[in-house]
């Protein structure tokens, strides 16, 4: 005698709720707003995206010396140290040790540093989690945003953030969109005069100055 066998009911999954009016005009904002260049203050440091394939994230430190913002790139090449002023590539290691290579072998997700912050940890943002600034001390807010899944967007603005009560072009702007290659992170440095963002193929900087203080 065969024993028939109970087959446990699939529970189905819960409808998924329709955008609200709200919600809708929100997203058609954000998916009408053209790509356009940072505003003043921002200038980008590369004329175009610097290629770097495999890469995996990125992190900021300072230079010791000159004070610059400086990015560190973690690729499956290796590791790059960038100065987020003149863009120049100072330092270079294309193996490294193998037990810090990608930051998700410790805890705060960093690698070691290299070049004229050798001897020091660059907590990394990217593939592997973590995350930069997204606001400075003056009011500057950055936003990722995925109106069209799973293509990302990169908002910057000065009035707050969303849902973006300023005009278009006044007080919010779309600077980066990454339609071709996969997000990996976005942000401030901690002080305030770099933006970085990066995707699995590339990296774009912008960076400010801020005026003089009159003694």
């Amino acid at each position: 005698m065969k024993q028939s066998k109970k087959v446990a009911e699939v529970e189905q999954p819960a409808h998924e709720p329709e955008l609200s009016a709200y919600q809708r005009v929100l997203r058609d904002r954000l998916l009408a707003a053209p790509v356009v260049p940072a505003p003043e203050p921002w200038q980008p440091v590369f004329e175009h995206r610097v290629p770097v394939g495999g890469l995996l994230g990125i992190g900021f430190a300072s230079h010791p010396d000159s004070g610059h913002d400086l990015v560190m790139v973690v690729s499956r090449d290796g590791h790059g140290l960038f100065d987020a002023v003149t863009g120049e590539k100072i330092a270079r290691d294309r193996d490294p040790d193998p037990e810090d290579s990608t930051p998700d072998a410790v805890a705060d997700l960093s690698c070691p540093g290299l070049g004229p912050v050798a001897g020091s940890r660059v907590r990394v943002a990217g593939l592997f989690g973590g995350g930069l600034h997204t606001t400075t001390a003056d009011g500057w807010t950055l936003e990722v945003v995925t109106p069209a899944w799973p293509n990302d967007r990169v908002l910057l603005s000065s009035d707050g953030g969303l849902p973006h009560s300023g005009p278009y072009g006044e007080r919010w702007w779309h600077i980066f969109h990454s339609n071709y290659s996969e997000f990996r992170a976005a942000g401030f440095s901690p002080s305030g005069r770099t933006l970085a963002v990066a995707t699995s193929s590339d990296l774009s900087l912008w960076t400010r100055s801020f005026p003089r203080r009159s003694v």
